[in-house]
């Protein structure tokens, strides 16, 4: 179904081994998720790859927006049919990590130079010594108002960083901590804030926990194939075949402090295990009910980016993760966490628990954003990160063709039990209240789910159109921002063109403006220039106000 997805399985696993060696050093990722360095005396086709990428990008220095003390560390890499490559990039400056400096470096056959893909707008120029503090610094993060506030047990975490902060405006020193604590309704926080080393002001937050923001889940996806594990004269619910995924009963508890500081010494949960390879009975009354769901959801993804994209699991390389469910009590929401899917059961009255197709979709792309595009989850960048896992869950929603939830562009439907209206459109996001359908110079401002409206439009936009409609038995209207009419070119195409946008020219800071260049350029890799899906992703993003 996709160009991407005639790369063989090895292939796709070398070429990501380095992505995941970085998210296991930095978000504690289960073991397999990383690969050890080569040691032969011949080095892999992807390590040559990597080596020319950073040699092209030292004789393109202006491009580059290089400066003295910088240096570069190649992460991942992907290989067109015809031989092109998109190699990931990190920065340093004087040794610390710049963040927002990322960028992808393509090449092109015999690793010809084809350019770069960057947000960094200009040459890092900083001093590296702070006049802030770190000490002081951690007095600012503590007096932090309203989001402190909101965050109940805050614990900052007492090793902080240095670097360079270039995703708010020009690059700057800047104090960056880890704060973990719990959010009102119980979702766990970890919260990176960004302190200015040269005043001492908080810049900006970064939260690391990523939710779908939603009320619960109903258990709609019937009786579906589940591959256990047998284990003594008892069955796991494990997957063996889809890189070891497994699906834990957290007990209603929740995670330590520690743990949401830190992402590690979480509770894992006691994964289910029968007598017989049959789990659940369809309802609530059975723990393993909501667990069938989960684990269903982790296969149809894994499925979905497998068969579709070429993607080898969530980081790449053919390791799972996890999920937890009943977690805490009446939580009313599912989070992502860096390894693992964690979800609560609902109030039971209005919601029951989030273990929706779309939403184990949502979550679990969250994960595949993370290891490639890395967009920063906050801001625009944050926004269009949300608008990827509302689209990649929507789009295992149609891959899993399932008669017991029929597709459509409501997010979460199956768990509003009085409603069955979900808590996010597609089609018209506005329509919640909050959400933003058309882009405007506030749209940074919202909060992430918020702002995810505008790539959700543009999404809609471009595979159905405009106009009323039905789909999924349910009824779709998406007015345009500017008064035009748009034709959708099919989700097939327009599922493709993003997830080589995501994939090869995204980068962590990546804006709207910079999401409708990267989903061109995607399109014209795949379609062509004068393509008639080029000319409907220019149209869409038209049509939701970005030009």
């Amino acid at each position: 179904m996709s160009n991407l997805g005639s790369r063989s399985r090895s292939q796709l696993a070398a070429a990501t081994a380095a992505a995941a060696a970085l998210a296991t050093l930095l978000l504690g990722l289960p073991p397999g998720a990383s690969s050890a360095p080569t040691t032969a005396a011949a080095k892999p086709d992807g390590d040559r790859v990597a080596e020319k990428a950073i040699a092209s990008l030292k004789a393109h220095p202006l491009v580059a927006r290089a400066t003295p003390g910088q240096e570069y560390r190649a992460t991942a890499t992907i290989r067109d049919a015809n031989g092109s490559t998109h190699v990931r990039v990190q920065r340093s400056y004087r040794g610390l990590p710049v963040i927002g400096g990322d960028l992808v470096v393509h090449q092109g056959p015999d690793a010809v130079w084809d350019g770069v893909s960057q947000t960094l707008d200009a040459p890092v120029r900083v001093s590296v010594r702070p006049a802030v503090s770190k000490a002081r610094a951690e007095l600012a993060v503590i007096a932090t108002d309203r989001v402190t506030r909101s965050i109940r047990k805050l614990r900052v975490d007492g090793s902080p960083r240095l670097v360079v902060d270039a995703i708010a405006g020009a690059p700057r020193l800047a104090w960056e901590f880890t704060t973990g604590g719990r959010h009102a309704d119980g979702t766990p926080s970890r919260l990176l804030t960004y302190v200015d080393a040269r005043t001492g002001n908080v810049i900006r937050r970064e939260e690391r926990i990523q939710t779908t923001d939603g009320e619960g889940s109903s258990l709609y996806s019937g009786t579906v194939d589940l591959e256990v594990t047998p284990s003594g004269t008892s069955y796991l619910l494990k997957d063996p075949t889809r890189g070891g995924t497994y699906t834990t009963d957290m007990g209603n508890k929740t995670d330590s402090l520690f743990c949401q500081l830190f992402g590690s010494g979480c509770k894992p949960g006691t994964t289910f295990s029968s007598t017989d390879t049959f789990f659940g009975n369809g309802s609530n009354s059975n723990r393993e009910t909501a667990g069938v769901d989960a684990q269903y959801g982790t296969n149809v993804t894994w499925d979905y980016y497998q068969q579709v994209h070429g993607r080898n699991g969530i980081f790449g390389n053919g390791s799972g993760s996890y999920n937890r469910v009943h977690y805490g009590n009446n939580y009313a929401n599912a989070f992502w966490d860096g390894t693992k899917m964690t979800y609560g059961d609902g109030d039971g009255v209005s919601f029951g628990p989030l273990v929706s197709l779309d939403v184990a979709g949502h979550e679990m792309s969250h994960g595949v954003t993370e290891n490639t595009a890395g967009l920063t989850y906050s801001g625009e960048s944050g926004g269009i990160n949300e608008a990827t896992s509302d689209i990649f869950g929507t789009m295992v929603e149609f891959y899993a063709a399932n008669a017991n939830d029929p597709a459509d562009y409501y997010i979460g439907e199956e768990f509003d039990l009085a409603q069955h209206d979900g808590f996010r459109r597609m089609d018209n996001p506005s329509l919640d209240g909050s959400s933003h359908s058309c882009w405007s110079t506030s749209t940074k401002n919202v909060d992430v789910h918020y702002s995810s409206g505008v790539g959700n439009h543009f999404f809609y936009l471009l595979a159905e159109g405009s106009g009323p409609k039905v789909i999924g038995d349910k009824a779709h209207n998406s007015p345009t921002c500017n008064g035009s009419t748009i034709g959708g070119i099919g989700r097939a195409d327009a599922e493709r063109i993003w997830f080589r946008a995501l994939t090869v020219y995204m980068t962590s800071g990546t804006n709207y403006a910079g999401a409708r260049t990267a989903t061109l350029n995607a399109a014209t890799d795949l379609f062509g220039a004068g393509s008639a899906q080029r000319a409907a992703v220019a149209a869409a993003w038209s049509a939701v106000n970005v030009n």
